[in-house]
């Protein structure tokens, strides 16, 4: 049985969408939120899950495909789903050990020991770095997740105290949404890793699709790393073409991104680049900046395929 009110994202992610689910529920197709229905899910960019894990808990589905290309965090979802006690049982350690330093330089050193094993990708195995990966979320800078060119990840220590580390609740009961079978037994979610042209195979006009892709920046210091391959123009561009393919298949597709507009008010690359579909303008905070006063209400957009 999943707890309501338990189920959130169980990390922090730039551009996590927990703030706007309620925004994002409103604009999902009519009859899927008259019938609470879905049948076919696909969200390429899957990062914390906080959409995917709402409508988990809140629509029956019959098939649910996440993905995303940064490997380490799918390791985190397959580690959950496949090894959900073993997981706990490596955080638990993480979270003693770190809370028993009173010095906060004995902290940082335990941090920078822990993101060292975590970029020797194969120095421990598969369900250890998953526990690294939600360890160093918890106590890096800002929650921020940051790859340098070569594929390491190269935040600073948070300078956390007492951080919230795990929940294990929100594990468990993550676990339980990512095990779920239909009445044949067959597994209701399957978890993917790469490029989200890799899913137009899955997409029919049943299936509805939420796409988040790394932003757009908005700022000349704005960053889209990610992982190491960044996400330029050009893929954006990339990913329009992707967006009709899949609206010309009969798939109904919402996409989120940054508004441009935030910082140059004439800047058209969304509004020509989406032109033919619905666009939207909605209000969100910035959770994750690297200095206080970025972060505040800014202007997203919201592109449908359908009225």
């Amino acid at each position: 049985m999943i707890e309501v009110g338990k189920i959130k994202p169980f990390i922090k992610w730039a551009g996590g969408k927990t703030e706007l689910l309620p925004v994002l529920e409103q604009q999902l197709p009519k009859e899927i939120r008259k019938n609470k229905e879905i049948d076919t899910y696909i969200e390429p960019f899957v990062g914390a899950g906080a959409v995917f894990i709402y409508l988990s808990s809140n629509y029956k589905f019959n098939r649910i495909i996440i993905n995303d290309i940064n490997y380490k965090l799918i390791n985190v979802y397959k580690s959950i789903k496949n090894n959900c006690n073993e997981l706990i049982y490596d955080l638990e350690q993480l979270k003693k050990e770190y809370l028993s330093y009173e010095e906060d330089e004995d902290k940082k050193e335990m941090y920078l020991r822990i993101r060292d094993e975590f970029n020797n990708w194969k120095s421990v195995n598969k369900i250890k770095q998953a526990a690294n990966f939600i360890f160093i979320n918890k106590t890096c800078f800002n929650g921020l997740y940051r790859e340098n060119s070569k594929g390491g990840y190269n935040v600073p220590w948070g300078q956390h105290k007492s951080p919230s580390m795990y929940d294990e609740i929100q594990i468990r009961n993550m676990s339980k949404i990512l095990n779920t079978k239909d009445n044949e037994g067959n597994e209701k979610v399957i978890i993917c890793c790469g490029e989200y042209k890799d899913l137009e195979k899955y997409v029919d006009e049943n299936t509805l699709v939420y796409m988040d892709p790394p932003y757009r920046p908005i700022t000349k210091s704005g960053f889209t790393s990610y992982n190491k391959s960044g996400f330029n123009d050009d893929a954006q561009i990339e990913l329009a073409k992707f967006y009709e393919k899949l609206s010309y298949k009969g798939a109904k597709v919402m996409l989120s991104n940054s508004d441009p507009k935030n910082y140059q008010e004439d800047d058209e690359f969304f509004d020509d680049l989406y032109g033919k579909f619905n666009i939207q303008r909605v209000s969100v905070s910035r959770m994750i900046n690297s200095k206080g006063t970025g972060r505040g209400k800014v202007k997203e957009i919201l592109v449908t395929n359908y009225k």
